[in-house]
């Protein structure tokens, strides 16, 4: 055995190429070994960097049912690429995944966010925005006592709004069981890029966590381009997550409820600019400035949305703009679909909570190859992200594993497969509702958001406190 690992005997001639050399080809596109350059490994670690991230991607691609038969596959997928594999064993794979996924998968956000900007073409920006959504939402994992203690909430059952309390006063009551805990489940808070319909990054946490402070998170560790413009749903509101935004140079635009309080008449305004002041009472004794936004209305599928953003000038933002782009905000809901149902990760298998952290980073980050892979090949042959199928360009690309001895006729097959990998692009003549189902489904909806004028004691405040700035 070598220094790095078991070799493998070349199967093919010079002149032949086979599935395998394909696979290699795209992923040494992303992962090549310059982008861990400054990474700094323990000195007996004898495992190429590119190679390992190569060994992950194969193993989240696999389709196999057991996490250690997804690793079978890949290690013999990687022997046919590389002629070596970076870790033999499962165990040691998962260590090494458990120690260097937090310092690996950055880099790869930032690789990655280079292509597609290369490969994005018209549709890396939406006019003059980088338009990120953002939004929230939980994958389960098995119930064991690691994944509980971990994900689950501390004190589920025991509170004073719970269903089933051993203080009720009704003794029959009070005899039934307490509810049963929810699965362990991982909270994941998605940035998706709206014009290349993929993602950006991302933040975990436990089933408790709080999407807003997550991309707090994001907003500090993550170098977002110039002019970039968060959409984000009602649950994104709040004085330090707007003024964090801001204070970074970005924008946003977000959607607003009865949950916000605006302020009219706080500063020089005229009447037809649909200025509003966000200033909450402990801002303002704080003597933190105000928010100035501008508020927008459009009809939607079950009455008026509101929203508000920090572009201020129309010319910047227009009515229209501001309404297309909201209503793209919705692929990322579809985004979570396809992880959860096409991808299969709407349950993770890992039974220890460091493993299905780590299960859920690289699972993130092997369909994102996936879906930068084929819309790279159909944004070359102008077909729009838009028309791009996950499930499609998946099937590709474990087709090619499932093929990686065979050899190929034409070096390009595999990127004409994956540009071939869109939608159905007829015209359905009945509709896929279930027959069973409602004609109309319950929407979320949120309220008018509470606008009022502000008071002489509040427009005073804030004329002081511009003359102190």
């Amino acid at each position: 055995m070598s220094k790095d690992g078991p070799r493998q005997r070349k199967l093919t001639t010079d002149d032949e190429t086979v599935w395998a050399d394909l696979l290699r080809r795209s992923l040494a596109w992303v992962s090549t070994e310059r982008i861990f350059e400054k990474l700094t490994k323990h000195g007996n670690t004898n495992w190429v960097t590119s190679e390992l991230v190569a060994l992950a991607v194969l193993w989240v691609w696999s389709g196999h049912g057991t996490l250690t038969g997804a690793f079978a596959e890949a290690k013999q997928l990687s022997l046919a690429m590389f002629g070596r594999v970076a870790l033999t064993s499962y165990q040691g794979f998962t260590a090494a995944l458990t120690k260097w996924t937090t310092c690996l998968v950055p880099l790869l956000w930032s690789r990655l966010h280079v292509l597609m900007e290369q490969a994005g073409g018209e549709h890396w920006r939406i006019g003059r925005w980088l338009a990120l959504a953002v939004d929230g939402s939980r994958t389960t994992t098995p119930r064991t006592k690691s994944n509980e203690a971990m994900f689950s909430a501390a004190r589920y059952g025991s509170g004073a709004t719970a269903k089933s309390r051993r203080k009720w006063r009704n003794k029959k009551r009070r005899s039934q069981r307490l509810p049963e805990p929810v699965k362990p489940q991982i909270w994941l808070t998605l940035v998706w890029h709206m014009g290349l319909k993929m993602p950006w990054c991302w933040k975990t946490g436990p089933s408790t966590a709080s999407e807003r402070h997550h991309l707090l998170d994001l907003l500090q560790a993550v170098v977002f381009p110039e002019n970039t413009l968060f959409c984000c749903d009602a649950g994104f509101v709040g004085y330090e997550l707007w003024r964090a935004i801001l204070d970074r140079g970005q924008h946003f635009l977000i959607r607003v409820g009865g949950n916000v309080r605006l302020l009219r008449q706080l500063g020089s305004t005229r009447r037809g600019d649909n200025l509003v002041h966000l200033w909450p009472n402990d801002a303002a004794r704080r003597r933190e400035p105000p928010i100035v936004l501008r508020l927008l209305t459009f009809q939607g599928p079950r009455g008026p949305v509101y929203l508000v953003t920090s572009v201020l000038h129309e010319k910047d933002l227009t009515l229209k703009q501001a309404t297309e782009m909201y209503r793209l905000r919705w692929g990322i809901e579809l985004q979570f679909r396809s992880f959860k149902q096409t991808f299969g990760r709407s349950k993770l298998r890992s039974r220890t909570s460091q493993h299905a952290l780590v299960e859920l980073e690289w699972s993130l980050m092997g369909l994102w190859l996936v879906q930068l892979f084929a819309v790279k090949e159909q944004i070359r042959i102008d077909r729009p992200p838009r028309e791009s199928s996950v499930a499609l360009a998946l099937a590709v690309i474990q087709d090619s594993m499932r093929l990686s001895q065979h050899v190929v006729s034409d070096r390009r097959e595999l990127a004409r497969r994956l540009a071939d990998a869109i939608k159905d692009s007829y015209r359905r003549r009945h509709s896929k509702r279930a027959r069973y189902q409602r004609l109309f489904k319950d929407k979320p909806c949120a309220t008018k958001p509470k606008i009022v004028v502000a008071t002489s004691a509040q427009r005073q405040a804030y004329q002081s406190l511009a003359t102190a700035l």
